[in-house]
């Protein structure tokens, strides 16, 4: 086996979302007092069959759905088999004359083979008989399947009648959070988790999004083998249906997979001292289910071109455009997808991107295709219009060969062409729509931003943001690639991901091992570029990359307002939150001017409302040139924040956050009641009641696409400062060399480099700002969620970074060019950023920056 190098560190962390003392509760309860959903034993499987019925509409849509799946797998295996040993083409051509006794015109029954030769060439064809028993063993597979969920899908109908007291008929209409608020409400009457007193929201996401979670995290720390630089396409991404299936059957549920069940990993995959064994073990596994796919390559591929025939062939002759439309690819939604988010939440972000996201492709369009394709348009109208005219003068020419499928041919050219043709009226403005994008989509690799106008952020983006015809081919080619990327791709990263299930993996008490990401601890894997410094000990290793803890933890928060999160993380959300409503309300101001070497710009909401008129009175430091990119990019982003007005396009948007944070107080005390949206107005109807919760919904769709800005605003402003700040001491320290020690100054810092590109996005574009670099330890230990005691806690009182004049509490740190800040020396490496406690209790290196 080759030689396995890894770059994960061993994460020491016990998490657990219990209330204090309760950590090994077990309740008892009389035997008598047991309900039926007491002590459900698996609870991943039924809070995701809960869900899954929820999004289904109910149990009779589910079950017609299934239904139609097994009518539809028999349809494509016996129509083809059909078409291809039962259909005489000769006669249905016009190639071979058919003698009738009463009719001279020729049916088209009498393309039909009789039934005894039909079958004959059916019984000698080998490879048909082979399709055909493989064919009936997967029916008769998902027809089993179908039974057993039937039986599972009727208990879930059952609860959702009898426990929480919803009948099917107004399921269509009632929002996942309050099917949610209920599932936690009767965890105090039924228990259907015996393992914790009281069930939180973070509990049943957790048990739903279990596996996905870890997908998430493979996608953002570059794990999972899907980026590839190919000789003529270049740096290409292929990652489909059938690759993610192979991931999650090889970590997640196949045999010998990585977990002994749905909730817990496997003890042998916890300990570090077998991994070269492990990682064997597992290279060998993945080296036999690629074999397999391999052998099953030609019926796989086979089914995939029936399929994709049966599916797109009527969509192409109806809508011939519909290939040139684009759709979010498969990397696109993983890489996108927060910590913690369930499917309807990432479809409705990102269905809300779309319209800006086909806009922002729009502005690529070659000039020279341009000119193609109207030249070309203009040649087949032309042709297209004679045919027309003719058959209006006389329908006998559509009798004439060929003119039929002439007219046909000649209608889908010029409506491919026309895709290649902008609107002469439209008015492309990359970098805007980039940002409105950016407030739906919530995640941007840090060197797009000002590069919207360049062909490399727009190839890149074209990986999440795909052309339709491109996923179906990559579908159909998916059955050839995928064994290849197994078995000489993921086979080499085996001891990388042996080690991730082992340093990301925490045991929560009442909910099983989860990764470590998912509990969106700020301490554990925040970023210190992304409103985290002096509030992570996060390692480099431990981060996640493009602010996804910080942002996921937002959503969740959002999405979630009667979530309960542990007190770390609550002075977090609460501090961004209040930064973020006092900006947006057009509050007072900070005392002092804004300054690039402050953490944070100056009313930098109220700027983005207001729009670049308001930039008058900041102040962006010594460099004036920082100011222009500045106001540049608070003008961007207040074309951005002006189109997210959820309920007219004509409200402001200062009006709209009012009112959204009015709803999201309401919804917070609806929530903390036990009530729900649908709920408000017992008379209302259930028509009025969804309209409320998407009145909301939208509310806090927007509230989030603030803060997502917020903090992409915040986190290129700090980079920019970093850069201004470091720039000014290079020259400060260029004048005199006596603070500065020889050896440090010829040996720049390992981590001293330019602001680090997205590990998910590389790219050869060079980004224009430095990250600042931050103290960082391994953690030995992590605070409990949902209120637990951990292991280490902050002795003192919490930095307020975000409120008017706080002081802020930094680590020494080497900045780029390793020369020291604040007088103090440099250091070769990181020091362990320590816990926050009282100024007396500083150590002599740490300092207060005012």
């Amino acid at each position: 086996m080759a030689h396995f190098d890894t770059e994960y560190q061993r994460l020491e962390a016990s998490y657990s979302d219990s209330p204090p003392g309760e950590e090994n509760l077990l309740m008892h309860v009389p035997e008598g007092a047991k309900s039926q959903w007491h002590h459900i034993e698996n609870l991943d499987l039924f809070f995701q069959r809960v869900y899954n019925l929820h999004q289904k509409n109910g149990f009779t849509c589910m079950l017609l759905g299934e239904i139609f799946e097994l009518v539809q797998l028999l349809f494509v295996v016996g129509f083809t088999v059909f078409l291809a040993n039962c259909v005489d083409y000769d006669v249905l051509f016009a190639n071979k004359f058919v003698n009738h006794t009463d009719s001279s015109k020729v049916t088209l029954p009498d393309a039909f083979l009789p039934m005894d030769v039909c079958s004959a060439r059916i019984r000698d064809n080998a490879f048909v008989i082979f399709l055909l028993i493989i064919s009936g063993v997967f029916w008769l597979h998902r027809l089993v399947k179908f039974l057993y969920n039937v039986c599972c899908y009727w208990e879930i109908r059952s609860f959702y009648i009898n426990a929480l007291k919803m009948s099917m008929s107004e399921l269509p209409y009632a929002t996942w959070q309050e099917v949610q608020a209920r599932i936690v409400e009767i965890q105090k009457e039924h228990q259907i988790c015996i393992h914790k007193k009281e069930l939180t929201e973070l509990d049943i996401y957790h048990r739903i999004l279990r596996f996905k979670n870890y997908m998430v995290a493979m996608v953002n720390k570059s794990l999972l083998p899907v980026r590839f630089r190919l000789p003529v396409l270049g740096e290409s991404v292929f990652y489909t249906r059938g690759l993610k299936y192979n991931f999650e059957l090889i970590f997640f549920w196949g045999p010998g997979s990585l977990f002994e069940n749905e909730w817990s990993l496997k003890p042998e995959y916890k300990r570090g001292g077998n991994r070269l064994e492990l990682a064997d073990r597992l290279a060998s596994r993945i080296l036999w289910i690629g074999i397999a796919n391999l052998l099953l390559c030609p019926v796989i591929l086979v089914w995939q071109i029936l399929y994709a025939f049966f599916s797109y062939t009527e969509v192409i002759k109806r809508e011939p455009g519909s290939l040139g439309a684009r759709c979010w690819s498969l990397y696109g939604r993983c890489y996108l997808r927060h910590f913690n988010e369930l499917d309807h939440e990432l479809m409705s972000r990102l269905t809300k991107g779309y319209k800006a996201a086909s806009k922002y492709m729009n502005c690529f369009l070659s000039p020279l295709l341009t000119v193609v394709a109207k030249n070309v348009a203009f040649f087949a109208g032309s042709l297209l219009a004679v045919l027309i005219a003719l058959t209006i003068y006389d329908e006998d020419v559509l009798s004439v060969e060929h003119v039929l499928s002439s007219i046909t041919l000649l209608g889908v050219c010029i409506t491919v062409c026309r895709s290649f043709i902008p609107d002469e009226h439209m008015v492309f403005c990359p970098e805007q729509l980039l940002r409105v994008i950016l407030a739906h989509i919530h995640y941007m690799p840090d060197h797009w931003q000002g590069n919207a106008h360049r062909y490399e952020t727009r190839d890149q983006f074209s990986q999440l943001f795909q052309y339709k015809a491109v996923f179906i081919l990559e579908e159909l080619i998916s059955p050839v690639v995928t064994p290849i990327i197994l078995i000489f791709c993921l086979r080499r990263k085996s001891l990388e991901i042996i080690d991730f299930f082992r340093n990301f993996t925490v045991e929560v008490v009442g909910v099983g091992d989860t990764c470590s990401f998912a509990q969106m601890d700020i301490r554990q894997h925040g970023h210190p570029a992304w409103m985290s410094e002096g509030k992570t000990e996060a390692s480099i290793y431990q981060q996640a990359e493009d602010g996804k803890t910080e942002l996921s933890l937002m959503h969740f928060a959002i999405t979630n307002p009667q979530w309960q999160p542990p007190r770390e993380t609550t002075h977090f959300i609460s501090q961004l939150k209040e930064r973020v409503h006092r900006e947006a309300t057009g509050a007072p101001p900070d005392t002092h001017p804004l300054s690039l070497s402050e953490s944070e710009p100056r009313s930098l909401v109220a700027n983005l409302l207001a729009g670049p008129s308001t930039l008058a009175s900041v102040h962006f430091g010594r460099d004036s040139s920082l100011a222009n990119h500045a106001v540049a990019g608070l003008s961007d982003g207040a074309s951005a924040l002006r189109s997210l007005s959820p309920v007219s396009s004509s409200l402001h948007l200062r009006g709209s956050l009012s009112a959204a944070h009015r709803a999201g107080q309401t919804s917070k005390t609806m929530a903390g009641s036990g009530t729900d949206a649908r709920t408000v107005s017992s008379g209302s109807s259930a028509w009025e009641g969804q309209l409320t919760s998407l009145v909301l919904s939208d509310y806090a769709s927007t509230e989030m696409s603030i803060h997502a800005l917020y903090m992409h605003e915040m986190h290129k402003q700090q980079s920019r400062g970093e850069l201004s700040r470091h720039t000014w001491h290079r020259q400060e320290s260029d004048e005199s060399s006596d603070s500065i020690p020889d050896e440090v100054r010829s040996e720049p810092h390992p981590h001293s480099r330019h602001f680090p590109r997205s590990h998910t996005f590389p790219t050869t574009v060079p980004s224009p700002s430095t990250i600042p670099t931050s103290a960082s330890a391994s953690a030995s230990s992590a605070p409990g969620q949902e209120g637990a005691a951990s292991q280490r806690r902050y002795s003192g009182p919490t930095t307020d970074s975000f409120s008017a004049g706080a002081k802020v509490v930094r680590s020494a740190r080497v900045p780029m060019g390793g020369w020291a800040e604040e007088g103090q020396p440099a250091a070769r490496h990181h020091e362990p950023l320590p816990e926050e406690s009282s100024e007396d209790e500083m150590p002599p290196r740490i300092h207060r920056v005012t």
